[in-house]
């Protein structure tokens, strides 16, 4: 799953990398090193301007609430619910097939976090002897230290209890899709630990290479079956994980700081 990640790099960075014609300085984020659901995140997406004499797709760069909410929803209280898609049953739930055809977005990170529990206090909790177990927080990133575009879709939704010129009657919001964790070595594996990603989580966001972005936005491609071969795996090997402060636990914590590598896992968290 992808619960939190990091977002650091600027609009200009992520112009560039992503070939990005347009953004709005009013809606620059500030870095953001735990970024949690319901937060506003960077979007990369194709589409076309509003009032644009011309209908072509532009690249954009906008600014979404983390956590889908269907067009058809009768109000948006199960956001925070609905802040990953799995990429296997995408193409069928209700709340996610009508994005996944028409409004296809990369959201751009430095990487994210995931949680594991040491074996000897996940065994006490399975026996009853412990109810909290003491998470590890691992940050899982790029090898090459590049973006990690993460696959996701965005969806409209219309507030009826506001007038139509109200600044909160239309609400943008997205999910990241996520797969099955890769279970070949990782890139770059931590001196002790997991050696794969599905040694940290058995889900993890759907990693997009760049020879697959712009298939990925293009608004025109709706063709199922092209769309699911866009669902595909990334190659093996391309990412790193290392653990980090249980600092990054708390979603209150927000700095560069939480993404400092340590020697190994805490104490009292071994893997």
């Amino acid at each position: 799953m992808c619960g939190r990640y990091a977002a650091s790099r600027g609009p200009e960075e992520l112009a560039e990398v992503f070939g990005v014609e347009r953004w709005e300085p009013e809606e620059v984020l500030a870095p953001d090193w735990n970024v949690a659901p319901t937060k506003e995140v960077h979007v990369v997406l194709d589409r076309p301007l509003k009032d644009a004499p011309s209908p072509r797709p532009v690249r954009q760069l906008r600014v979404l609430k983390w956590g889908l909410v269907p067009s058809w929803a009768q109000n948006p209280d199960g956001a925070a619910r609905m802040i990953n898609a799995r990429s296997e049953t995408i193409a069928e739930k209700p709340s996610f097939r009508r994005p996944f055809a028409q409004r296809r977005c990369i959201i751009p990170a430095d990487g994210y976090y995931e949680w594991v529990t040491a074996h000897d206090e996940r065994q006490l909790e399975v026996e009853g002897k412990k109810k909290r177990t003491r998470k590890q927080p691992y940050f899982v990133l790029p090898s090459d230290g590049s973006v990690f575009a993460m696959a996701g879709i965005y969806e409209f939704w219309r507030d009826r209890t506001l007038p139509d010129e109200h600044p909160l009657a239309w609400w943008a919001t997205c999910s990241v899709i996520t797969a099955e964790a890769e279970t070949g070595p990782l890139g770059v594996a931590p001196a002790e630990g997991p050696r794969s990603l599905a040694d940290i989580h058995p889900r993890m966001p759907l990693m997009l290479t760049p020879d697959r972005w712009d298939a990925w936005l293009d608004p025109a491609r709706t063709d199922p079956d092209e769309l699911q071969a866009l669902l595909a795996p990334p190659p093996g090997g391309l990412m790193r994980a290392y653990p980090v402060s249980t600092a990054a636990s708390n979603v209150r914590n927000n700095g560069p700081e939480l993404l400092e590598e340590l020697e190994g896992p805490e104490e009292g968290t071994l893997f």
